[in-house]
């Protein structure tokens, strides 16, 4: 498929000043109250009119419908993975999964040490499976439930758990959106990930060892309270787990998009649900009724339409020639391993998820081993600065005026 050089070219210029116009939008945002998706939406939409305008007068409408089209498909993917997951996630939100666990936490009378230590344990292996956001505020909940006298304990603590989470998501096919594009794309198998597993927990130890003698000796003051899980609460834990087992098994063994067997796993959720629902309506127990419809509808959506915008705009960028020249710079320029060590530096600024989209959009030929350090820097490097990834930024909200840039 034919791609023009637009990038000297009025509509390549102007495309260019708007996504860099619309980013800086993005990262204003808790500034303007602006959602992110917003300014991306009218970015990327701009951006494709003028692509038309530019492949059609050089005769070429044809190749520009085809490169919208197979994006169109590509975000399909994404996104069908996507609200599968986080409904997964809502339901289990909604049965109090992450309530009880909090609560469990908090009433072990556990030391300050011991809980920091332990917070980002299970931070590090739930973002494998859940997404680094979510398991960052419910590790914070423990954190702030217990900790709330010492903010020394707190700012100390909520750190390690944006390490931790950013770190245990890069190991995953599923810990990360950048993981998970990786592996839709096939630059990686299902299981080549798990060979970040060492480096990722390396990058949350040794700040969090550092970290750890200037962590408060003593004990909080244990709290009495209680969280019970609703009925069906672990069904839905089962259905997940089996959710992602089918969704590997139909790209390792029969070839076929993951997100299909994601949907397939909705349906699981869907007929659990129903079950559910004739149980709790046969014995009157509302507790026990569960509306899958409902958990839908809490999806994220600035989330998922920025990333509809996100890759738009970026897949433009290209169409219109940019990442070829940026890739010529980069990885022609300073070579594959100074290539991706930079880019995971700059993830400490810019979002994670455009800059990986570039870097599959611009495709350099690269070893296994090149693609697996992409993926470590580009999912970790948000930890450098707290503001560096949707973790971060998350505890920052939760824990204001204790966890802080």
């Amino acid at each position: 498929m034919e791609t023009l050089n637009l990038t000297t070219h009025w509509a390549g210029l102007v495309s260019l000043a708007i996504f860099v116009a619309a980013y800086v939008l993005v990262i204003a945002e808790e500034t303007t109250a602006l959602r992110k998706s917003k300014p991306v939406l009218v970015a990327a939409g701009l951006i494709w009119v003028l692509i038309g305008i530019a492949y059609s007068a050089a005769g070429q409408a044809e190749a520009a419908h085809s490169h919208a089209v197979d994006m169109i498909a590509e975000f399909g993917e994404l996104f069908l993975f996507l609200l599968v997951a986080i409904t997964y996630v809502n339901t289990l939100e909604e049965r109090r999964a992450f309530d009880a666990l909090r609560v469990w936490l908090v009433r072990r009378g556990l030391s300050y040490r011991a809980l920091f230590g332990l917070t980002g344990i299970l931070a590090f292996f739930l973002s494998a499976v859940l997404d680094n956001l979510t398991t960052a505020l419910v590790m914070g909940a423990v954190v702030l439930a217990v900790g709330r006298q010492n903010a020394r304990f707190v700012a100390l603590a909520c750190i390690s758990i944006v390490v931790a989470a950013n770190a245990g998501g890069a190991f995953s096919p599923f810990g990360d959106i950048t993981t998970l594009m990786v592996w839709q794309k096939g630059k990686l198998a299902f299981w080549d990930f798990f060979v970040l597993f060492v480096p990722s927990l390396v990058n949350w130890l040794v700040p969090a060892a550092l970290m750890w003698f200037a962590v408060p000796q003593g004990k909080p003051a244990s709290e009495a309270g209680t969280a019970t899980m609703k009925p069906g609460a672990r069904g839905v834990m089962v259905l997940f787990a089996l959710t992602i087992v089918t969704a590997v098994s139909f790209k390792n063994l029969l070839n076929l998009p993951p997100a299909m067997g994601m949907m397939l796993g909705l349906g699981y959720l869907q007929i659990w649900s129903y079950v559910l629902q004739r149980r709790g309506k046969r014995r009157n127990d509302a507790d026990m009724v569960l509306d899958s419809f409902a958990q839908i509808q809490r999806v994220e959506w600035d989330t998922l339409l920025f990333f509809f915008g996100i890759i738009f705009a970026v897949g433009g960028l290209g169409v219109l020639g940019y990442l070829a020249l940026a890739s010529n710079y980069l990885y022609a320029g300073l070579g594959s391993t100074a290539a991706n060590i930079a880019i995971g530096a700059l993830s400490a600024i810019v979002d994670n998820i455009p800059l990986m989209y570039a870097v599959l959009s611009m495709d350099p030929a690269m070893s296994q081993g090149q693609w697996l350090l992409v993926t470590l820097t580009c999912g970790v490097g948000g930890s450098m600065l707290s503001i560096g990834s949707a973790a971060g930024v998350a505890l920052m909200g939760q824990a204001h005026g204790t966890y802080r840039s």
